[in-house]
């Protein structure tokens, strides 16, 4: 896994400074609207979003440099829905990735507004790319759609909804892990292919999907058993809200074999991608790891 980390940081750190320069050069007023922006934007984090669509654009020769805006858009519609998820009247949580959430130093009010002004400052961003050509076009509306009320929002809103059921259903479990987390995952790993004529279309939206539920599979088990150390956010919080979680569904240890499978899944995709996909062989294995 070292050469893994190497690259990984590699890519780490380019997007790490194109956010740099991306809040160094953000205009608004008043300052404490940059200030609540640029904080949850710094709060630091894996920016697994961004790596994954900068990596698997050069694993099939889109080129990273292409897809960077997309990947800053990304991550900045990322950054806004973890600032509203951490609001009281959402999983009200004081903490992210270590320090204190976005509405316990800016307050509610600000931080609402901090999302909302991410999510509108990356639609604009996608928007301007649109005059360059279709394929442009069709991958800011791939990410449109994720976010929105066919995608990321429709998750949340049946993440909210389904709170206290006493009856577990695998498929309101399905739909939310679709929704709330592998959308957003999907278009990282298929915004590449849709600027590069569609290559390993398919392949690359099912690894999107596959991922997403290994990834919040693993997000389920480790707000059972994770440290705070680790994850920088509150623990136990799926049980004192009683969401329905991988965990409620399966239980424990079926999550942990579910986990095996869908990484497995996972790799069978990408042995259907040419080219040297040893990365995306890694990224599966660390997604996984998060459990070690």
């Amino acid at each position: 896994m070292a050469e893994f980390d190497k690259i990984y940081q590699k890519y780490l750190s380019d997007f790490n400074e194109y956010l740099d320069k991306f809040c160094d050069e953000l205009n608004c007023r008043p300052d404490i609207l940059k200030q609540s922006l640029v904080y949850s934007l710094k709060l630091g984090g894996k920016r697994i979003r961004p790596v994954l669509m900068l990596s698997i654009a050069d694993i099939i020769g889109t080129g990273a440099e292409k897809v960077k805006i997309f990947a800053l858009a990304l991550e900045l519609i990322h950054t806004y829905s973890l600032i509203h998820d951490d609001l009281p009247d959402m999983d009200n949580d004081d903490f992210r990735r270590g320090r204190p959430s976005n509405h316990k130093v800016f307050g509610a009010g600000n931080a609402i507004l901090a999302g909302d002004g991410l999510l509108n400052t990356a639609y604009s961003i996608l928007f301007d790319e649109c005059f360059k050509g279709n394929e442009y076009i069709s991958a800011a509306k791939f990410i449109c759609d994720c976010a929105g009320i066919r995608g990321m929002i429709a998750g949340q809103s049946a993440d909210l909804l389904h709170e206290h059921d006493k009856d577990v259903d695998e498929d309101v479990l399905e739909f939310i892990y679709e929704n709330k987390t592998a959308k957003l995952i999907t278009a990282a790993t298929v915004v590449p292919s849709i600027l590069n004529g569609g290559k390993f279309y398919p392949e690359l939206k099912a690894l999107g999907k596959k991922l997403g539920y290994l990834f919040q599979l693993t997000d389920d088990i480790l707000d059972v058993e994770g440290n705070f150390e680790k994850l920088g956010k509150s623990l136990g919080k799926d049980e004192e809200e009683d969401k329905l979680t991988g965990v409620k569904v399966y239980g424990l240890e079926n999550c942990k074999l579910r986990v095996d499978i869908m990484g497995d899944d996972c790799i069978k995709i990408i042995d259907g991608i040419d080219g040297d996909a040893s990365f995306l062989y890694d990224f599966v294995n660390f997604v996984k790891t998060r459990l070690g």
